[in-house]
């Protein structure tokens, strides 16, 4: 009998896992995962940006959870010499109607308790010399991290203070009953006082098999990246990114110095035809099924017809992929790049068509369900940990039969 059976082993259920035992001191805690190792899908495919909070609305999960986030993920890796680099970020207008969508962005990172600065052309060009733009916001907060090194360490923590993590098990179904939660699976049943949810890219389904229905399914969205050639690294010194578009949910191709000197480009957002669908030719009928029986997906799809149809343009036609890249760096050729690793976004869409555009943490009778932790979900991973732990201690019926 567990105390507590978190379910999915990317970077937000090993913090939760990690936060437990700071909670809860001698708990019983085993952690189930389906891949063979941990950490394999969002937080194995990203970009392994600490991000500062700037874009999300102020008050939300996203703008506090990322801005403590980066402090305390910055912490932690110093702590555990991990390495990182707080290297700033700037987020670049390169046409005159961009400008006053920069200025609005500047005043919500003032909103946000950022230490941004509005700087010119002049000054860009010093932080980014090959970058061409009329004016950026300098964000000095934001860096870049190994999200599988820190993952790693989450789980060495967690199995120091006695944490089982069993890989290559498969939740299959979860059953509330009145003193106990029966976790049934591919390697047999397990009882547990409370399940914790951090399933990722399944994370509805997690939840609906435990019962719960949330007016919300998890959409796949690939996002496809370039690198740059070694030769050509110079172009990029550190985090450069383009105003975005307040017309479309996602923030636009941008460069990203990776730990270890690479430097991605990238990425577009399409849908993916699997859930955890990593190239064009991945699919499921399942999944694809799925989206395309939801009423949801086809509200957002008419809404954002234009800037999608944009964005598959971009996926098969490497030309059009590099013009965008261009408004930023002009002198950046064909040449330059070479495919690398996508990645999937495990973005929760309600009924309505409508984004989940926050953290999204469901409580149960014997169950607490993140249901919506994309991006920035991994520079957040410590403080949604701590969320649900606090979630949990302030919820009685939660409490009552856990630790006696």
């Amino acid at each position: 009998m567990y105390d507590f059976i978190i379910v999915g082993g990317g970077i937000v259920g090993l913090s939760v896992g990690m936060a437990l035992f700071e909670q809860y001191e001698g708990a019983k805690v085993l952690l189930i995962e389906k891949e063979d190792e941990l950490a394999l899908h969002q937080t194995g495919h990203n970009s392994g940006v600490i991000h500062s909070g700037i874009y999300y609305k102020p008050g939300s999960y996203k703008a506090r959870f990322a801005r403590e986030g980066s402090r305390s993920m910055k912490d932690f890796c110093q702590e555990h010499k991990i390495e990182h680099d707080i290297c700033g970020k700037v987020i670049v207008a390169t046409k005159k109607e961009e400008l006053p969508l920069l200025n609005n962005l500047y005043k919500r990172s003032v909103e946000n308790s950022l230490a941004t600065t509005l700087i010119g052309e002049d000054e860009l060009k010093e932080i980014e010399p090959h970058v061409k733009g009329l004016g950026a916001i300098k964000v000095p907060a934001a860096g870049i991290v190994n999200y599988k090194q820190v993952s790693e360490k989450f789980a060495e923590i967690m199995r120091r203070h006695g944490g089982e993590i069993m890989l290559g098990t498969k939740v299959q179904k979860v059953t509330e009953h009145p003193d106990e939660v029966v976790v049934e699976t591919d390697k047999g049943d397990f009882r547990t006082h409370l399940v914790i949810n951090c399933a990722g890219l399944h994370s509805d389904r997690v939840a609906k098999a435990s019962g719960y229905e949330t007016d919300m399914k998890i959409v796949p969205f690939r996002g496809e990246y370039y690198k740059l050639k070694p030769e050509k690294r110079y172009l990029v010194k550190n985090l450069i990114y383009p105003v975005p578009n307040p017309d479309f949910p996602f923030l636009g191709v941008h460069f990203t110095r990776m730990i270890g000197g690479e430097v991605d480009a990238g990425p577009n957002a399409v849908l993916s035809l699997k859930r955890e669908g990593y190239h064009k030719t991945d699919f499921s009928m399942k999944d694809f099924a799925e989206v395309m029986g939801y009423s949801g997906f086809w509200k957002l799809a008419g809404r954002y017809m234009k800037e999608g149809l944009d964005e598959m343009a971009r996926s098969f036609s490497k030309a059009r992929f590099v013009a965008s890249l261009q408004e930023l760096i002009p002198e950046i050729k064909e040449d330059d790049l070479v495919p690398a690793p996508a990645g999937v976004r495990a973005q929760a869409l309600k009924s309505d068509g409508n984004l989940v555009d926050d953290f999204h943490i469901v409580i149960g009778k014997k169950s607490i369900h993140v249901c919506n932790a994309p991006s920035p979900a991994a520079t957040a991973s410590i403080e949604i940990g701590k969320e649900v732990v606090r979630r949990i201690a302030a919820q009685e019926h939660l409490t009552e039969a856990i630790i006696s």
